[in-house]
């Protein structure tokens, strides 16, 4: 099916509408250079990638896959490191392997990652030892360092952001290509965190049925176990920084449209979705499947002319509805949505962010998110849907491969006096790898109480 191209739309057509989000660089010229020299380089990803992804997400819309989203808040370009990227293909990898297991359904793996350099603020400054600068916007835009000038936007991050993307992307590819063969004998998987949990019987059997059935393959055909360790790996990132994402966009051979190529799949935020905005009006033109962010606040109505705005033609794989109403409202205000969706007859990709909605501050200032409140709006989403007749497809999770110590609760118990042993997020707190692996495990119990008989 073909995209609708809007009248008098372009990749920078955006620029002639109110913009939110995306601070004031101060030079304009140093900008416009940047700008053309990204517009110049080599795209990223490919159009028929981005059009592969577009159908299998058609098929989760359909109740016939799942979605596995996730990766850092933001990604940090210092954190272009080899054990980083490994560290969060391996947790994504077996994330999804469990999933696999459990649903006996595919599951989609798609990354924050490779691109996830920018993030929303609630104001443009900050005091600092009393002096007011710019608040960090994430690597793509300023340093994180409160040093003089460091927060200044900075237009020569575009190009920095587009490298760090490419070696992300090459050594991502690299690894799913060559099999990634490790992960692929859940006996080498991290068991001990597992030990407290009132499933831990249930997970090892699990994780020793994974392992006898790879044995198994592995001595019949060793030739199609080698072509079962290659793996489909899709990035993602919230389109935040227009300059960066419009220098990507650009039509390709023999197809009709404009596919942004930074990214196989690009979302729209939660503060950001304004009708009458510049980055919808961006939205509207690119043929990658988008997500949607809602939560409060916002309005059935206008996020339902939101949908039809960004896929005239119903097309199914286009749009990824990621709702975050957090797990004290989404009981009230997910049923009403649903409803709504349906009567219009859209074919959404439903999909639960369980993070961004729970999100709060310990008695001393630290940023956290209880991993309790995670999988109750976890297991509320199922249950509404299940309820309402619909098909939840997806979940989109911030999280690290690494242990790092930045939300409690899980297996271990992790403490609010234990987050500064290892708190690394410059943003949002992420699950570590146990918790991560831990959640990817209860979220397949939920999706087999809804949809294992269907």
């Amino acid at each position: 099916m073909q995209e609708v191209i809007p009248k008098n739309w372009s990749p920078t057509s955006w620029k002639d509408k109110p913009v939110k989000q995306l601070p004031e660089y101060p030079n304009q010229d140093e900008l416009e250079k940047s700008y053309q020299t990204l517009k110049s380089l080599p795209p990223l990803v490919t159009s028929w990638e981005i059009e592969a992804l577009k159908s299998k997400l058609a098929d989760v819309a359909a109740g016939k896959a799942f979605l596995l989203q996730g990766g850092d808040c933001a990604e940090s370009f210092d954190a272009t490191k080899a054990p980083k990227i490994v560290n969060m293909v391996k947790v994504l990898l077996q994330m999804s392997f469990i999933l696999i297991h459990e649903m006996g359904a595919p599951v989609l793996r798609v990354g924050r990652i490779a691109g996830q350099y920018a993030k929303p603020r609630s104001n443009d400054f900050e005091t600092v030892d009393g002096k007011e600068i710019h608040n960090y916007r994430g690597d793509l835009i300023n340093g994180f360092k409160s040093e003089s000038g460091i927060r200044m936007p900075d237009p020569e991050r575009l190009l920095e952001g587009y490298h760090k993307a490419g070696l992300t992307l090459n050594f991502l590819r690299a690894l799913a290509d060559e099999g990634f063969a490790d992960l692929h004998h859940p006996e080498q998987w991290e068991l001990d965190f597992m030990r407290n949990n009132e499933y831990y019987a249930e997970y090892e059997d699990m994780v020793t049925s994974i392992t006898k059935a790879v044995r198994f393959v592995e001595a019949i055909a060793p030739d199609t176990f080698t072509t079962l360790q290659k793996v489909d790996f899709y990035t993602s990132h919230e389109a935040l920084n227009l300059y960066y994402d419009s220098a990507q966009t650009r039509p390709v051979p023999r197809k009709s449209g404009h596919f942004n190529l930074s990214a196989h799949m690009v979302w729209l935020g939660n503060r950001t979705r304004d009708l009458d905005g510049a980055h919808v009006e961006y939205f509207k033109g690119i043929n990658n499947p988008v997500g949607i962010k809602i939560g409060p606040p916002y309005e059935i109505d206008e996020t339902l002319k939101l949908i039809e705005t960004l896929n005239p033609n119903h097309e199914a794989g286009k749009i990824v509805l990621i709702t975050r109403f957090g797990k004290d409202l989404i009981e009230k205000e997910l049923p009403k949505l649903i409803k709504a969706v349906r009567r219009e007859g859209f074919p959404v990709v439903w999909s639960s962010d369980p993070m961004h909605g729970n999100t709060f501050s310990t008695d001393g200032g630290i940023k956290t998110r209880n991993f309790d409140d995670i999988i109750s709006e976890v297991r509320s989403a199922f249950s509404i849907h299940r309820s309402e007749g619909s098909y939840l497809g997806g979940v989109h999770l911030e999280l690290t491969g690494d242990n790092v110590t930045e939300c409690v609760g899980g297996a271990k118990g992790l403490e609010e006096d234990e987050l500064n042993r290892n708190y690394e997020t410059f943003c949002d707190p992420r699950l570590n790898y146990e918790q991560s692996l831990e959640m990817a495990f209860l979220i397949a119990r939920e999706w087999k109480k809804s949809y294992s008989l269907e």
